[in-house]
């Protein structure tokens, strides 16, 4: 039982020693193997390595062969290129040396025949010159023979013959020149008229008086009320920012505007027409469409100028000078529209000058512009030709310009012979039966002088001559002058024109004095 024991311990014991030898001879041939496999591995990859190394080595050496043959190419195309250019510049130079050499021979062949036409005209001239001094000689022969026979030296035979001639001249001058002035004074009269009469009668122009009040028409008499406002403050809104009297009274489906100054007459028509046709009549809206209206007429004025140059041909005014032109539409001259009456006399003084052979673009222009003086709001106290002289010179004007517009009422000499023609068109346009009248100019004079008077006063914006003259509303600003200040105001206008001016019945001065706050909300 025992050795049954030790022999199945010790058979145990070698199966155990056998099973780890052949685990052991197992696991050394497993990684004997593995490395084989690894070392196999390596060569193949090293092998494909190669293989894909040799394949981009010789696409990199066909790119290069590529890029090569490419480069080559273009460098080609740049050297053909280049010596094309190289050819034609040396055909060029070729060509210009052949020109040159041309032009050289041609310029010798010249040369040579200029050098004997100088020799001949040398050997002629030697001829000439002896020819000469020969003649000179027989002269003097001549000469000496003919004071021995007269007894005179030649000095004095000259001097007697140049007084002869001297006397017959002047017999026969004065006689041809007395001639002249018996036949101009008698159809001289007879031609002056007729020349102004065709004159007049080839610039007919119509004359109408310009009217110191506007009718402005409505639809209906409901929106008189809306114009009104409530308790009149549209109405009296209105009349503060244009400075023009509307009167609403009973005239069915019309209200009347009263101001003696044209342009705020046409501001307070457009304004009126743009808020009756808008509908929103309000002070704060009534601001807003005058403001806009005063550019808009500030934009026609400039229109308005344009246009009338362009109808009379004359071009190359200053800018300000056609401002001024335009600005003729809304003043007058006795009544007279100023600027239809500028644009007759310019055309009378056209024709007028070109009958009598002077230049007609020149008389036309200074036509035009005889009355820009007129024009200006600020009105010293210069007469308005030589105002209009001054600004004429101001624009660079023709001298001849500036003459005529200061002669024509005699206030400056005149130089040129435009001036009397200019003067004399004034008088025929404004002695056309009923194109002025004289009454409206006196009163349009009064009621300027009374604006002008107050606006002198510091502190004054705005100042409005409305209801024919009897009222002049001043409109102060509130952050120049106290309540205090404006009574006094007041009270000192008044005295002034008082003691000052001429006028009919009285006269209301108010002064107008407001503070407004104003803020956006944003």
């Amino acid at each position: 039982m025992d050795t049954a024991i030790i022999t199945l311990a010790i058979s145990s014991a070698l199966c155990s020693v056998i099973g780890a030898a052949s685990f052991l001879a197992g696991g050394l041939l497993t990684v004997y193997v593995y490395r084989i496999l690894i070392k196999k591995k390596r060569l193949n990859m090293i092998k494909e390595a190669e293989l894909e190394a040799e394949v981009i080595k010789k696409e990199k050496i066909l790119q290069a062969k590529e890029k090569f043959y490419q480069l080559k190419s273009e460098h080609e195309k740049i050297i053909n290129e280049k010596n094309n250019k190289i050819n034609q510049v040396e055909n060029k130079i070729k060509q210009r040396e052949s020109a040159l050499s041309q032009r050289i021979a041609e310029a010798q062949k010249e040369k040579a025949e200029t050098d004997a036409i100088r020799e001949n005209l040398n050997t002629q001239l030697t001829l000439v010159q002896k020819k000469s001094d020969e003649m000179e000689r027989l002269h003097k022969m001549q000469v000496e023979k003919l004071e021995t026979i007269s007894g005179l030296s030649g000095e004095e035979a000259k001097t007697q013959l140049v007084e002869s001639m001297k006397d017959e001249a002047k017999t026969e001058a004065m006689s041809y020149v007395n001639e002249i002035m018996d036949e101009a004074k008698m159809t001289a009269n007879k031609e002056a008229k007729k020349i102004v009469v065709q004159s007049i009668q080839r610039v007919a122009a119509e004359s109408t008086i310009e009217n110191s009040v506007t009718v402005f028409h409505i639809d209906g008499d409901e929106i008189k009320g809306r114009i009104i406002g409530r308790e009149g403050r549209n109405i009296r809104a209105l009349e503060a920012a244009t400075g023009v009297e509307i009167i609403v009274d009973d005239t069915p489906e019309a209200i009347i505007l009263s101001a003696f100054d044209p342009v705020r007459r046409e501001i307070a028509r457009l304004s009126l027409h743009q808020l009756v046709t808008d509908g929103r009549i309000h002070p704060a809206r009534i601001e807003e469409v005058v403001l806009k209206t005063e550019k808009q007429i500030e934009e026609e004025i400039v229109e308005i100028g344009k246009r009338t140059t362009i109808d009379l041909g004359i071009h190359g005014l200053h800018p300000e000078l056609v401002r001024i032109i335009g600005k003729m539409k809304y003043r007058s001259s006795y009544g007279q529209n100023l600027l239809q009456h500028s644009r007759e006399v310019a055309n009378l003084s056209s024709i007028m000058a070109a009958e009598l052979g002077l230049n007609p673009k020149l008389a036309k222009r200074a036509g035009l512009l005889h009355d820009i003086g007129k024009v200006p709001d600020d009105e010293p106290e210069l007469p308005h030709a030589i105002l209009g002289m001054k600004l004429a010179e101001r624009y660079k004007e023709k001298p001849e310009i500036i003459n005529a517009i200061g002669a024509h009422h005699d206030e400056v000499e005149m130089t040129t012979m435009i001036s009397p023609i200019v003067q004399v068109c004034d008088a025929i346009s404004g002695a056309r039966p009923g194109a002025r009248r004289e009454v409206v100019e006196a009163y349009i004079k009064r009621l300027k002088d009374l604006e002008s008077m107050a606006l002198s006063y510091p502190g004054v914006m705005k100042t409005y001559a409305i209801q024919a003259g009897r009222e002049l509303r001043v409109i102060v600003g509130s952050e120049r002058m106290s309540d205090q200040e404006s009574e006094k105001l007041s009270y000192d206008i008044a005295k002034k024109i008082q003691d000052e001016m001429t006028y009919p019945g009285q006269v209301k001065i108010t002064v107008i004095r407001e503070t407004r706050a104003v803020s956006y909300a944003k």
